[in-house]
C-alpha cells in the first residue's frame, strides 16, 4: 500500500532540537536549566496571577485579534496597535513569513550563525536557505549584502543574535536595509532587544516606521519570562500585516498567554529587576569563565557562548560532565560550533554552582 508522501525537500529539513530541558540524576538534586535561554528570575507575579485568572475561562475562543495585548504593546513602545500582529511564540511569525514571501526557486538569506529556525522556515517554505560568514561571531553587513541575489526574497537578521550573543549598531542595521532591494524583506528578529543597554543598538522600530518593506518581532519568552505561553509578536508595515493576518490561525494566540503577556507589560518593577540581575551577572560569568581558560566573546544578552581550547571533544566532554552534575547548557554541534556550549544567566546560587563545576572539570582536562 502507498503512504501519503511528504512534498519533496520536506524530509531533507533535519528538525530543531531545542536545549535539554531534563536529566536523570540519581542523587536527587536540584536540575538547573542553563539551556534555552529563560529568564533567571521567572515571570512577573501579576502576570502569573493573570494568567491564573485567565485560566478559569478558557472555555471560550480567546480574542482572535489580541486586541488588549496590541494595545497594551503599543503604549509600552509607543507603536500603531494597528501594524502590530500578535502570534504563537515569535518562531510562529519566523516559519509564515517565508511561506509568504519566498517559495521554489527562491532564497532566503541569514548570517552564518543566526538562528537554527531560519534554514528550516525557508525550507520548509520550498525556498533554499543561503548563509553569509560571519566575522569574529558577529553579523558582517558587507557579506550579508554580496550574498544577495536576484532571487533573494527574505533576509533574517537576528539583532542581538542566538546563540553567539553578538550585536551590531542601528547604522549598520539601516546599512543592511538600504542595501537590499525594495523587494526583499528584512526581518529584524529582536527577541533580546530588552537586555541590551547600548546606546548605538535600536530594535528595528524607526526602520518598520519608515519602510514598506521591513518588520520587527518581539517575543515575550525571554525577559518577560513567559516561554511557555508562547506569545511574541511584529510590527510591519501595513502590507505585511494584512498578508500574515491572511495565514496565520484564526486564534493563535491563547487567552492565558494574552493576559498574562498583557500584565507583564505593566510590571516595570519586575523588567528592571530581572535586567539588572543580567546586567550584574553576565560580565562576572565572561570573566569568570575566560578566567580559567575558556574563549567567551563579548555578549550583549542573558548567555554566553563558552568556546573550549580542545575543541569540540572538550566542549562535548564538557557538556556530558555538567549533565552529570545536574546542570543543563546547549552544545552548539548543530548551529556549526562544535568546540563551543550556550550558557545562559541563572541564579545566583545555581551561576555559583555552574562555575565550580566548569573550574573542576577544566582543572581534570
Amino acid at each position: 500500500m502507498n503512504a501519503p508522501a511528504p512534498r519533496a525537500g520536506i524530509l531533507d529539513i533535519k528538525a530543531y532540537v531545542p536545549g535539554r530541558s531534563s536529566v536523570t540524576d540519581s542523587q536527587g538534586r536540584r536540575v538547573i536549566k542553563l539551556s534555552s535561554n529563560e529568564s533567571a528570575l521567572g515571570p512577573s507575579p501579576r502576570a502569573v496571577e493573570a494568567a491564573q485568572e485567565a485560566a478559569a475561562g478558557v472555555v471560550r475562543y480567546p480574542d482572535g485579534s489580541a486586541l488588549d495585548l496590541r494595545e497594551a504593546i503599543a503604549r509600552r513602545w509607543d507603536l500603531d496597535p494597528e501594524r502590530i500582529v500578535c502570534s504563537n511564540g515569535s518562531d510562529e511569525i519566523l516559519q509564515l513569513l517565508p511561506r509568504i514571501y519566498a517559495g521554489p526557486g527562491d532564497e532566503v538569506l541569514y548570517s552564518q550563525y543566526g538562528f537554527a529556525i531560519y534554514p528550516i522556515a525557508a525550507l520548509a517554505a520550498g525556498a533554499a536557505p543561503v548563509t553569509a560568514p560571519e566575522r569574529a561571531f558577529r553579523v558582517d553587513v558587507e557579506a550579508m549584502l554580496a550574498a544577495v541575489t536576484n532571487r533573494t526574497k527574505l533576509v533574517f537578521l537576528a539583532n542581538p543574535n542566538n546563540p553567539t550573543g553578538s550585536v551590531i549598531p542601528a547604522s549598520d542595521v539601516a546599512r543592511l536595509r538600504a542595501g537590499l532591494p525594495d523587494h526583499v524583506l528584512l526581518v529584524i528578529d529582536s527577541a533580546y532587544a530588552e537586555f541590551v543597554t547600548r546606546d548605538d543598538y535600536r530594535a528595528g522600530a524607526e526602520l518598520v516606521h519608515d519602510s514598506t518593506n521591513t518588520v520587527m518581532t518581539r517575543t515575550f519568552s525571554k525577559v518577560y519570562s513567559l516561554a511557555g505561553l508562547r506569545v511574541g509578536w511584529m510590527y510591519g508595515p501595513p502590507a505585511v500585516v494584512d498578508a500574515f493576518h491572511r495565514v496565520r490561525g484564526p486564534f493563535n494566540v491563547n487567552a492565558v498567554g494574552q493576559a498574562a503577556a498583557t500584565a507583564a507589560l505593566d510590571d516595570s518593577d519586575h523588567l528592571q529587576r530581572a535586567i539588572e540581575h543580567n546586567d550584574r551577572w553576565l560580565p562576572e560569568l565572561t570573566r569568570r569563565l575566560k578566567a580559567i581558560g575558556l574563549d567567551v566573546p563579548e555578549s550583549v544578552v542573558n548567555f554566553v557562548l563558552a568556546r573550549f581550547p580542545g575543541g569540540p571533544s572538550q566542549a562535548a566532554a564538557a557538556e556530558r560532565f555538567l549533565a552529570s552534575q545536574a546542570i543543563l547548557v546547549r552544545d552548539l554541534g548543530a548551529y556549526g560550533i562544535p568546540d563551543g556550549l550556550r550558557i545562559n544567566i541563572g541564579l545566583d546560587d545555581e551561576m555559583e554552582t555552574l562555575i565550580d563545576g566548569l573550574t573542576r572539570f577544566m582543572d581534570e582536562t
